[in-house]
């Protein structure tokens, strides 16, 4: 029975890491804000507790509900793709102008500051407005968690949960201890570069797969 229980937490958490790993909306802005140092752990908090709930939402059934909710589906996908592309905007602006860095003995907030409500605002709509996020968690998730009876099929959803735990701490913990060895005018100008074509491009696979 221990044993049973172990595979089930274990599989769950290995799915969890191979399908969060891949650099998408929400790893993205954990990185910038870890580059920047603003509201790092707010935001890793506010992406892992989407995750846990969308994970809980999947295990309990939606992967069951096939088709039955298109419209919802199709409505929430163009959402997701408006998000994409105005979050990709914002970065390629970023890139071809980059912002002056306020001077160190300035009072003034630093050039791309992002407050509390912000950092909030945008990490729950990359992560409730991200088909991706969905498809990942309520869907694959609960679809794998089918293969194990009750209650290790919960088993495999805490897996599933540590996993993402898992991960964003350690990307955050890994941002904010070489976070400022990276920063540079150079390095900003890469990294919203990459944003802007990722997000363009799940923007539009997004809207392509609507027609």
């Amino acid at each position: 029975m221990t044993s049973l229980i172990n595979s089930s937490f274990f599989a769950g958490m290995v799915l969890s890491l191979s399908l969060i790993m891949a650099i998408g909306p929400q790893n993205a802005h954990i990185i910038r804000m870890g580059l920047l140092r603003q509201h790092l752990w707010l935001t890793i908090g506010v992406c892992v507790a989407t995750d846990v709930v969308l994970i809980a939402i999947g295990v309990a059934g939606v992967a069951q509900l096939g088709d039955t909710s298109g419209s919802v589906l199709h409505v929430m996908t163009a959402a997701g793709a408006i998000v994409l592309f105005l979050y990709g905007a914002q970065a390629l602006r970023r890139f071809l102008k980059p912002a002056r860095p306020a001077a160190p003995d300035s009072a003034e907030k630093p050039a791309g500051h992002t407050t509390r409500r912000q950092a909030v605002g945008l990490a729950l709509a990359l992560s409730w407005l991200n088909p991706h996020a969905w498809l990942d968690t309520a869907v694959l998730i609960g679809a794998a968690s089918l293969a194990y009876a009750q209650p290790h099929n919960a088993v495999f959803g805490v897996g599933a949960a540590t996993g993402s735990l898992v991960w964003f701490t350690g990307l955050g913990a890994a941002l904010w201890c070489v976070g400022h060895r990276l920063d540079s005018p150079a390095m900003w100008k890469a990294l919203d570069l990459l944003v802007a074509l990722m997000m363009w491009g799940t923007a539009f696979w997004l809207l392509r797969s609507l027609l």
